[in-house]
């Protein structure tokens, strides 16, 4: 009995001493810091990788140890079933603890796409085509199909999308990314229609947009926005056409070849607020925030008309009279022939 209680002994000492070393090996493994670059690296899971694959990946590398104890240790903590595709961003001082956690997180890198004020349509397509980490395939004739998937009242997707800087992983596809547009539009907007001046005059949130669009491509300085928007203003509740360049030249499309001329003022397009009263049908353009709170909030005075000053810094000069504002697009226009004789 004394030689089995011995030898039993002897085998829990040693299962013990065993057991230890496991323990002490994988805490080694698993807590030891990845062998990666001083700035870090990129790791890309491909979607249906196995977690086996992705191991045995990350070991071949020699960004982690072992194999075995990577395996392991994600099967005892439901890693190895719940792992993510997406590209990664693995920093230096992580260990293999920190890269399961990060993998089944999801805690994928992202990428900044940036909406332009001011972009159409086809400024927006070109861009998410032109750029590398997002999957664009739309064409313009998909807009319809996009809108009714958004659930949009709209069938024109011109300002329907803000302005902003969107944070997206690698191999977003272009419509995942409209759709964060789109809905960040109609939250700001809701809360800019909420908050509306008792002055406006745009009866409804599309409206405002509509408005805000033309304000958008009529100046980049925060401080003539709501000037700009009192100019619109009064000339709607007066029933004077509103006389906006950018509206013809949305309405000749994008075969416009930057050169507007007085036949494009007088040939008549829904677009054309030479030729027509009120706003255009749709925007023609996405406007940012500061321009949809500017088409809301109106400036008061008595200001009809306004024309660039060429100073080359986006300023205007405003106007209460014809007069006055002939004067202006006179001064303008001398100032226009003077810049050309000099770069002549």
């Amino acid at each position: 009995m004394i030689r089995i209680a011995k030898a039993i002994a002897i085998v829990l000492a040693i299962v013990v001493v065993t057991a230890a070393l496991g323990v002490w090996q994988l805490n080694r493994v698993m807590t030891t810091e990845l062998d990666v670059p001083e700035d870090g690296m990129s790791y890309v899971i491909d979607a249906g990788s196995s977690f086996s694959a992705v191991a045995r990946d990350l070991v071949d590398r020699g960004v982690v140890e072992s194999y075995f104890w990577l395996r392991l240790t994600a099967r005892w903590t439901g890693a190895e079933n719940t792992i993510q595709a997406g590209e990664y961003r693995i920093e230096p001082g992580m260990n293999a603890y920190n890269l399961l956690e990060l993998f089944q997180k999801g805690a994928v890198k992202l990428y900044s796409f940036t909406i332009i004020e001011g972009w159409n349509r086809y400024d927006l397509l070109k861009a998410l085509h032109a750029t590398e980490f997002i999957n664009a395939s739309m064409t313009d004739e998909d807009w319809p199909a996009l809108l009714d998937e958004l659930g949009a009242a709209e069938t024109n997707p011109e300002g329907l999308f803000l302005p902003e800087t969107y944070r997206v992983p690698r191999n977003s596809s272009d419509r995942q990314v409209l759709k964060q547009a789109y809905t960040l539009m109609q939250e700001v907007l809701a809360e800019e229609w909420q908050a509306r001046g008792e002055e406006t005059l745009v009866k409804s949130p599309y409206e405002a947009l509509i408005l805000a669009s033309i304000i958008e491509k009529e100046t980049a300085r925060a401080d003539e926005r709501q000037r700009i928007s009192g100019v619109f203003t009064r000339r709607l509740e007066k029933r004077m056409r509103l006389q906006t360049d950018p509206t013809v030249i949305y309405g000749i499309g994008p075969g416009f070849n930057g050169n507007i001329t007085r036949k494009d003022l007088r040939t008549d397009t829904p677009y054309n607020t030479y030729t027509r009263h009120g706003l255009p049908p749709t925007p023609i353009a996405m406007p940012g925030q500061a321009a949809i709170h500017a088409a809301l909030h109106p400036a008061e005075g008595e200001e009809l008309f306004f024309v660039a000053t060429g100073l080359g810094d986006g300023s205007h000069k405003f106007s209460t009279t014809r007069a006055e504002h002939d004067a202006a697009v006179a001064e303008y226009l001398k100032r226009l022939r003077e810049k050309r004789r000099e770069g002549g």
